[in-house]
């Protein structure tokens, strides 16, 4: 059988969902992409030609997710889904002990339980069904390094992204039996909207009276900001999740982070304990 080139990728209107949308797009493959607005819908088929198809959903609206899939399966059902890019995500952060309940269900909600939802809905399409029509297809879990690292100030972020580490290593074995891979896309910081949403909190006024305020902003400055100046583009980041869905023979998790060894193995090497203290000092948690 043959793999089916239908890709079905959330969150395309920005950053990496838009650069992957456009890779697969110009590879001769056909992108169904969530957007949450009519006018990026408009906009993503302008830009990107026949072969892109917008999908008005949010994440956290289950009903139009069914309805979406409903939508596919009439569509292209006699040839299912090459891939689900499991990539729609925002980013909250702040002090533990200054948000809200809320903020964390919000952010779970999102990165979590939409993406649960999605997976659901779209199984089927997937492979994991009788008499699947085409090779079964890939799910790719669009993860992060704070997945496996966490952050000061970035507790509901890294702890969404934590549950989803969990979840994929789980659904992986899981999904063995129809043949549906699933593979962890781990960045470190790229330069994409999420990140300037992220730091514009750390400006909110709801911090001006924390204990915390200070080092907040110096989290902002010392880390986030130069992170995000020595990211790399999302265009790159793309490319390299292209190429783990073309591989015959891919890895479970791709790590995409600039210096690699300075930003990524150094740090796992040191005593955990001594890490914490770095990045304490660094912005006044510790003296």
């Amino acid at each position: 059988m043959a793999k089916s080139k239908n890709i079905l990728i959330t969150g395309a209107s920005t950053g990496i969902g838009y650069d992957m949308a456009k890779v697969f797009v110009a590879n001769g493959y056909t992108v169904y992409g969530s957007v949450r607005k009519q006018e990026d819908a408009d906009r993503l088929v302008n830009d990107l030609g026949k072969n892109f198809h917008a999908l008005l959903f949010d994440v956290t609206d289950y009903d139009a997710i069914d309805k979406a899939a409903e939508r596919l399966e009439k569509e292209i059902g006699h040839e299912g889904l090459g891939a689900l890019i499991n990539n729609a995500g925002i980013a909250i952060g702040g002090p533990l002990m200054d948000l809200d309940v809320s903020e964390y269900k919000h952010q779970f909600d999102v990165n979590v339980f939409g993406l649960i939802k999605v997976t659901q809905a779209f199984l089927p399409l997937l492979g994991a069904k009788q008499n699947h029509p085409s090779e079964s297809g890939r799910i790719i879990q669009i993860s992060s390094v704070a997945g496996r690292h966490g952050m000061p100030f970035m507790s509901p972020y890294s702890g969404s992204k934590h549950a989803l580490e969990g979840i994929t290593e789980s659904l992986r074995k899981e999904l063995m039996m129809f043949g549906i891979d699933v593979i962890l896309i781990e960045p470190g910081p790229i330069k994409t909207p999420i990140w300037h949403k992220g730091a514009n909190q750390a400006e909110e006024e709801k911090f001006q009276n924390s204990v915390f305020n200070a080092p907040l902003k110096k989290f902002q400055t010392k880390f986030v900001a130069k992170a995000v100046k020595k990211a790399w583009t999302s265009e790159r980041a793309a490319k390299i999740i292209f190429d783990a869905f073309e591989s015959k023979k891919p890895k479970v998790r791709y790590l995409i982070v600039p210096q690699k060894f300075k930003n990524w193995t150094l740090p796992r090497l040191m005593p955990t304990r001594v890490v914490d203290k770095v990045i304490a000092k660094a912005i006044g948690l510790l003296k």
